[in-house]
């Protein structure tokens, strides 16, 4: 079986709930009738091994070479951690970095946390996109830091609320592994 597929139905099978009437409560206070919990697959040791190499694979596919992948804290970590891990294993390393929700409080008092610096290409990175809105976020923090964001990518694209829109609004390329779509159509 493909990896991209074996993916999708892992996803499929441990993160994704769908329900007949809206029923999932979003961050943007809406309700809808999808819902995914990707720390299910993406902390699992097969869901690291496949996101980490398909990330990486589509990050080639694009022509791309960041020094850097990460995004706001939770959801990105475990992607930019497999990231680099795989990178790595293929003798093509990329940094993986996160990004808090607020900058801390003591000792550095940083938002960013990784190996990379002002100037560096980095791709932010987020499992679920619906608004957009944590991803902005990383988006923001990254360019208060100085980093040069390549691209902007998320394993799902829920197509609800604009979400892609709402970054490429921002002036970034915005690419997903999968849409909603590739869940329902089974």
């Amino acid at each position: 079986m493909e990896d991209r597929e074996r993916l999708r139905l892992l996803i499929k099978e441990k993160a994704f709930k769908i329900t007949p009437e809206p029923s999932f409560r979003l961050s943007s206070g809406k309700l809808s009738r999808y819902y995914f919990n990707l720390k299910l697959v993406n902390y699992s040791p097969e869901g690291q091994y496949l996101v980490g190499k398909i990330v990486y694979e589509k990050i080639k596919e694009l022509g791309l070479s960041p020094k850097g992948i990460g995004g706001l804290t939770l959801g990105a970590d475990p992607i930019a951690t497999a990231v680099a891990r795989y990178s790595y294993d293929v003798k093509d390393p990329i940094e993986a970095f996160v990004i808090r929700k607020e900058p801390k409080g003591y000792g550095s008092q940083k938002q960013l946390e990784g190996n990379i610096k002002a100037g560096d290409k980095v791709v932010i990175i987020d499992d679920v996109v619906t608004t957009g809105g944590s991803t902005i976020k990383a988006i923001e923090a990254a360019q208060r830091e100085g980093l040069d964001i390549i691209a902007v990518m998320a394993i799902i694209d829920r197509c609800e609320e604009n979400g892609r829109e709402n970054i490429m609004a921002k002036g970034y390329p915005f690419y997903s592994i999968f849409t909603i779509k590739d869940f329902l159509d089974d």
